[in-house]
């Protein structure tokens, strides 16, 4: 901390008002022991066993302070006023540093204290620059939830609003008996219901990703194979498949695959992509799902040949709400949940996933631990470092495109 001229003046005058006020003490002193060394002069000189050392007593009854003892009592007036200037800078320094704290707290929270401070003082700001820092990330972390929350609140109102509108107009033609025929009324029902089912398909979507969001989200873990679960996964899809006139087939390089994992859970997760697949996947003829176990992990990587995902929707897709058309049409698109539900699902075993595609094929390639980590406060450190090999296999993808 560099000092200014009003310091250093108030650090002098500091010195000097220390100087004299140890000066007067000096002078009270020796004024006592000399009236004391003339008035008992075998006493004094008896009970002090450094007596010649300390005083001198002449001829006229004067008495002095010997050199040996003005120096010592030079070296203590030395140290008295080093003392008492130290301890006054540091009060400087600690002013100054309210100073700024002062004038950070007024909003400036890229502002910086100077660190050319003792090492003490030096340790208390950088303490204090790793407060303000996360403090400044708590405050951005709570508005990017805010933004996010007004956000859900937008997104899930448009999407209710559709079709709440559809069934009370509807509803309301019905009330007022506006239909030609009781065909007509059965129209105008089934599409109330339908409207009605879409809303309900929405609410369970939104209930389920606030649930899995939760990083405290209990998981039931069970030992399970998961070929087997893949293969079961594909023949409960046969029929939608076949609608589409799309294939379904599971390959592994293991025949047995135990893991543990919440089956549940998983089952949505491979739902959410076979859906997504047979949605999205137009003019595609096949879904391939490729399962292998590498060292501690499973990874599952479900393919479609259709069309590609836009190189600038990568990115976006796990995204709460993001649909790759723009329509935003339920009918065509689903909630928009499905694979931020699938991202929560992995992220909350302590997996990560990430997409990839091209003219050839897209991927959905999702990486599991064989024993996800049950401890919370491992599943978080895990869920963050996904997030980041999540984004650097997202860049390395963009890169090589």
């Amino acid at each position: 901390m560099k000092i200014s001229r009003k310091e250093k003046s108030q650090l002098i005058l500091e010195g000097l008002v220390t100087l004299g006020l140890i000066g007067l003490l000096y002078y009270a002193a020796f004024i006592i022991l000399s009236r004391m060394v003339l008035a008992f002069p075998g006493i004094i000189r008896s009970l002090w066993i450094f007596g010649d050392a300390i005083i001198s007593v002449h001829s006229n009854q004067a008495v002095s302070i010997t050199p040996f003892f003005g120096l010592i009592l030079f070296v203590i007036a030395t140290i008295a006023i080093h003392w008492r200037l130290k301890r006054r800078y540091r009060q400087m320094q600690l002013h100054h540093i309210i100073s700024e704290l002062h004038y950070i707290a007024e909003g400036h929270y890229e502002h910086r204290i100077a660190t050319d401070f003792s090492s003490d003082m030096k340790k208390v700001v950088e303490s204090i620059h790793v407060l303000v820092d996360s403090t400044v990330q708590a405050m951005e972390e709570e508005r990017r939830i805010e933004q996010s929350k007004d956000e859900l609140i937008t997104n899930v109102s448009h999407d209710i609003r559709t079709p709440l509108t559809s069934i009370i107009g509807y509803l309301g033609l019905i009330e007022q008996g506006s239909y030609k025929d009781q065909e007509e009324l059965l129209k105008y029902t089934q599409t109330a219901y339908n409207k009605a089912q879409q809303m309900k398909i929405l609410v369970e979507d939104l209930f389920e990703y606030t649930r899995v969001r939760q990083t405290t989200t209990p998981l039931t873990l069970t030992d399970f194979d998961m070929v087997q679960l893949l293969e079961q996964l594909a023949a409960d899809f046969e029929f939608e498949s076949k609608k589409k006139n799309m294939q379904i087939e599971v390959t592994s390089k293991q025949d047995v695959i135990m893991m543990e994992a919440d089956t549940e859970k998983v089952v949505r997760v491979f739902n959410n992509l076979v859906s997504n697949a047979l949605n999205y996947g137009d003019n595609g003829l096949k879904i391939s799902i490729e399962v292998e176990k590498i060292e501690s992990e499973v990874i599952i990587s479900v393919n479609n040949d259709g069309n590609p995902i836009p190189p600038q929707s990568l990115n976006q897709l796990f995204e709460r709400f993001y649909r790759v058309e723009e329509s935003r049409s339920q009918e065509t698109g689903g909630t928009g949940l499905g694979l931020a539900i699938a991202q929560s699902i992995v992220e909350l075993h302590g997996g990560y996933i990430y997409a990839k595609s091209d003219e050839k094929l897209t991927q959905f390639i999702v990486h599991f631990p064989l024993h996800p980590v049950q401890d919370n406060e491992q599943i978080v450190s895990r869920e963050s470092n996904s997030k980041n090999r999540f984004k650097n296999k997202r860049e390395v993808t963009n890169n090589k495109k």
